[in-house]
């Protein structure tokens, strides 16, 4: 089986593949002053409650921007599950090409969103992931990577405002039933979900306007967000929130190809 660990700034998401077949799936906060005593008790924690044997992993691979988490996390890994994770990276051959100016910039993230658009659906695609930041990841169908937008999160912007806003008080993520707001909670909500929303419209209108291949792309959401936000977005044609992790299975196959030879 394959563990996949896609670490984030906020949040690390984590898949137990068999096969293709996404078996399990847990989000856990990211603290990258664990030790890797810690990250192997934890890993082992979270099998243990769902009832799942840690030592059937026989491979694991690691997607993070967090560098100073990346490595306790591996050794953790190697004591939980007797694994080395592949790591992905700029430099990895996975089959991608990074069409940008700094490829060395590139999160291990958005390599991941390039490789599973590009294999699974075959077109021209734009992948907003909402995460920490919201990134709009533009991928051609041969696995080409454009570039594309980072912007402020969800969730950073919403603790901005609230941190910066003596008189506003934190929210829960849902949006009221009009933009109109008549109470200062209804207020937030249409600010910060229908704002994502529009905010995430109005720039995919931008990039189909600057897209350098005849094709028009199609617009992908994932994230832990993506549902709530694509319910009011005109642009967003499609949601799965597994996107990143079944990249993640798909680059542990490359790599696993490559290192076979």
């Amino acid at each position: 089986m394959l563990l996949a660990l896609d670490v984030g700034n906020t949040e690390i998401t984590i898949g137990l593949f068999a096969g293709a077949e996404l078996e399990r799936s847990w989000r856990i906060m990211t603290h990258p002053d664990r030790t890797a005593d810690e990250w192997a008790a934890l890993l082992r924690a979270l099998f243990n409650q769902a009832g799942l044997d840690v030592t059937a992993v026989d491979a694991s691979i690691v997607a993070s921007v967090v560098p100073g988490a990346t490595e306790p996390l591996s050794d953790g890994l190697l004591i939980a599950t007797g694994t080395t994770p592949m790591i992905v990276s700029p430099d990895s051959p996975v089959s991608v090409v990074l069409d940008v100016e700094e490829p060395h910039t590139v999160g291990a993230d958005r390599i991941v969103n390039t490789i599973a658009a590009s294999r699974l659906f075959g077109a021209d695609t734009i992948v907003v992931d909402f995460g920490t930041a919201t990134t709009f990841d533009c991928i051609t169908k041969d696995g080409r990577f454009l570039g594309g937008v980072i912007a402020p999160g969800i969730r950073t912007a919403a603790e901005n405002l609230v941190r910066r806003a003596a008189k506003l008080s934190a929210t829960e993520f849902s949006a009221p039933a009009r933009a109109l707001g008549r109470r200062t909670d209804d207020c937030i909500r249409a600010g910060i979900v229908l704002g994502a929303a529009d905010s995430v419209d109005g720039l995919v209108r931008r990039l189909k306007r600057e897209w350098p291949t005849s094709d028009v792309p199609r617009v992908v959401a994932t994230g832990g967000l993506a549902p709530l936000v694509a319910k009011y977005s005109s642009e967003i044609e499609e949601v799965h929130p597994d996107l990143t992790l079944q990249g993640l299975r798909l680059a542990a196959e490359l790599l696993e190809g490559k290192a076979r030879g």
